[in-house]
């Protein structure tokens, strides 16, 4: 009975399964059916709505085309009248325009007639309508009157121009202030960093009307006059600075000799812009000193010189160097000023040429200064004058140092104002050569040697002044200008110009110049009959040109050509000495053993004895009184030298009297001692120190 319970169950599940899934199945069958249904009369209504479209759409497009056939024609006909219209207006427009050339003369009339003074932009304005018209009627009516109307106006406006572009450079070009020159070219050594001074030639918006003009009479204008104009004008300006700050010199360094700039003192009150020169007097002083050697001013009449343009009082022969220095250095800066301001003006192709214009006037000014100053100086050599020498000197030696920025600022212009400057340096140094060279033989050939001598043998005034010139010489630091046929024996060339040469070449000059001092001085010294006062004349000379060689430091370059030239002088002093010593060896030749008589103590001398005891004390005291009267009229300036002398004097003189007085102490050879016995050994020392010594 269990196994048909199982049997039934397993039969009866699939039966159940069957049935769920066939209503399943019906269940989604009806859904279907109805979707179906649904889509189906969703369909019916698209199609109505599909039709009703078409329906709309077919009317619209038959209203649309109807409305087309409409409009078209209005457009095409509107169109029409538009471009009518347009070519009406601009058929007035050209009308309009054509119809105002024909006015232009009449509408600018005022304004050509006023000028462009104070309105160039509305004046320049005018202008380009007038020369619009001008180039109207050329293209379209040239034989009309009109045309010669605006071009008559257009001829009235250029010259109008060219007029304020004169009046505008000559209104407001004025000369720059000295102070504001000084300031340019000075250098403040205190300073690394040097302030630029800038000068303003013209105001800036008078420049800026001065370019707009040049630019238009350049390009429009075709014209170049205007360049002519300027250099003129500006050429005027140059040379009147120029002269205001010589005028400056003139005016303000006659008492001082120094300039200071007031423009830069007010903005460093501690430190003035122009530096004191660094040779006050010296020009002065070696001047009057070079005046003496003159041939015919050595016996005691000054030295006639007439120096043309530098005659005058030495103050002003130092501001007259001074002036031309400072002017010199002030052409070069203005020239540059002027140059840069030029740049801005004139057109680039006729910068040059009009630079080369502009700075002739000056330049030439100043050349033809230089060349008045060469050509005085050789007239004072002509005269043998040599103080002329010290003029050259120190422009020669500015224009050498500045001879390089001063080429800088030539560059570009003609070669014949290229050459301006080296001509002038030529010829300076020519001259300079020739001055030192007859100075040097001047001292050899003086003929002063009879008359003038220094009765007391003292410093011979050539010394003296031979030895002051020498020291102001190096300060010119010339001779690097010089011809080398000063100095044959240097073989160095001319392009080996270093410092250590121009030394030698120097030292080559002081030598040459002192071994005519010394050949003139021994000449000289033949003239005193007494050799001794020779030797003391030699002596002083002698001493005082060494002593001034080291107290300049002259020495030092001396023996750059001579190493022994100190120990030379030292030896020749002492000679002189020597010589002056052998003078009094007839006052102690008395006082030695030679013919002295032989005696022995308490033995009678014969007359003849006591005779020459007796002349040998004479010739001493005669003699002693003798040298003593006339070399306390001698002089010996340098102290030091007079006491060693005296001091060596009195020694040798003191030493022997002693000993000839101590050797005739036990002799009896006179009643009366003191007639011969003037003078004890003290009284004669202190009769030989008051040797050399006219107020003893």
């Amino acid at each position: 009975g269990g196994r048909r319970l199982t049997v039934f169950s397993s039969r009866m599940i699939p039966t159940e399964d069957a049935s769920a899934r066939k209503r399943k199945i019906e269940e989604k069958l009806k859904q279907e059916q109805e979707t179906l249904s649904f889509i189906r009369e969703n369909l019916e209504k698209s199609d109505q709505l599909t039709k009703g479209m078409v329906s709309i759409l077919s009317s619209f497009e038959s209203r649309l085309m109807q409305l087309e056939n409409s409009i078209i024609p209005v457009h095409k006909q509107t169109e029409n009248l538009q471009r009518l219209q347009e070519n009406v207006d601009k058929t007035l427009s050209c009308m309009d325009h054509v119809i105002s050339y024909y006015h232009v003369a009449k509408d600018t009339d005022r304004i050509i007639r006023e000028g462009p003074t104070g309105r160039l932009d509305e004046y320049l304005a005018c202008i380009a309508k007038i020369q619009k018209a001008v180039e109207y009627f050329q293209d379209n009516n040239p034989d009309s009157p009109e045309l010669n109307t605006v071009k008559a106006r257009f001829e009235k406006g250029k010259e109008l121009l060219e007029a304020e572009f004169r009046s505008l450079l000559t209104r407001y070009s004025k000369p720059v202030p000295p102070i504001l020159i000084l300031d340019a070219i000075s250098v403040d050594e205190e300073l690394e960093v040097q302030e630029e001074v800038v000068l303003e030639h013209l105001p800036e918006a008078v420049l800026q009307d001065i370019i707009c003009i040049a630019g238009w009479l350049v390009e429009y204008g075709r014209n170049q006059d205007f360049m002519n104009v300027y250099f003129q004008i500006r050429s005027n300006q140059l040379d009147r600075s120029i002269k205001g700050l010589k005028d400056h010199f003139r005016k303000n360094s006659a008492s001082s000799g120094i300039l200071y700039s007031p423009a830069v003192q007010t903005k460093r009150k501690d430190t003035p812009t122009k530096k004191a020169p660094k040779r006050p007097g010296t020009i002065r002083k070696a001047q009057n000193l070079l005046k003496q050697y003159s041939q015919h001013g050595l016996d005691g009449k000054k030295g006639g010189s007439n120096l043309t343009p530098l005659e005058g009082k030495d103050d002003v022969l130092d501001i007259e160097i001074d002036s031309y220095i400072h002017c010199i250095s002030a052409f070069v800066k203005l020239a540059q000023s002027e140059y840069a301001l030029l740049t801005e003006i004139i057109p680039e192709h006729h910068q040059k040429k009009t630079f080369d214009s502009l700075i002739q006037e000056a330049l030439d000014n100043l050349m033809l200064e230089g060349d008045n100053i060469v050509s005085a100086a050789r007239r004072a050599i002509m005269r043998h004058d040599y103080s002329a020498v010290l003029t050259i000197f120190p422009i020669l030696r500015h224009l050498k140092m500045n001879k390089s920025e001063f080429d800088a600022t030539l560059q570009g212009t003609a070669a014949s104002t290229k050459n301006k400057l080296p001509t002038l340096i030529t010829s300076m140094e020519t001259i300079g050569a020739k001055a030192l060279e007859e100075f040097a033989d001047s001292i050899k050939n003086d003929p002063d040697k009879e008359y003038n001598m220094p009765k007391d043998g003292t410093v011979h005034e050539l010394t003296s002044n031979v030895s002051l010139a020498l020291r102001y010489l190096p300060l010119c630091n010339f001779i690097c200008s010089f011809s080398l046929d000063l100095f044959p024996r240097q073989t160095s060339s001319a392009s080996s110009y270093t410092s250590d040469f121009n030394k030698r070449l120097l030292s080559a000059y002081i030598c040459k110049v002192l071994g005519n001092l010394q050949l003139n001085l021994l000449s000289k010294s033949k003239v005193y009959e007494d050799s001794a006062l020779s030797a003391i004349f030699l002596h002083n000379n002698y001493n005082y040109i060494l002593k001034s060689l080291e107290k300049s430091e002259l020495i030092q370059l001396v023996t750059v050509t001579q190493k022994r030239a100190e120990t030379s002088y030292r030896e020749l002093i002492e000679q002189q000495i020597d010589t002056y010593q052998r003078s009094w060896l007839k006052v102690t030749e008395h006082l030695t053993d030679r013919n002295m008589p032989v005696f022995q103590p308490g033995t009678k001398l014969k007359d003849k004895e006591r005779q020459v005891i007796k002349d040998k004390f004479k010739g001493f005291n005669d003699g002693l009184e003798e040298l003593c009267k006339i070399q306390k009229g001698w002089a010996i300036p340098d102290k030091e030298q007079r006491d060693f002398i005296r001091q060596a004097q009195k020694k040798i003189v003191s030493d022997a009297y002693r000993a000839f007085l101590h050797r005739c102490a036990n002799i009896s050879f006179t009643k009366n001692p003191e007639k011969y016995h003037k003078y004890r050994p003290e009284e004669v020392e202190e009769m030989i120190e008051k040797l050399f010594d006219t107020s003893a």
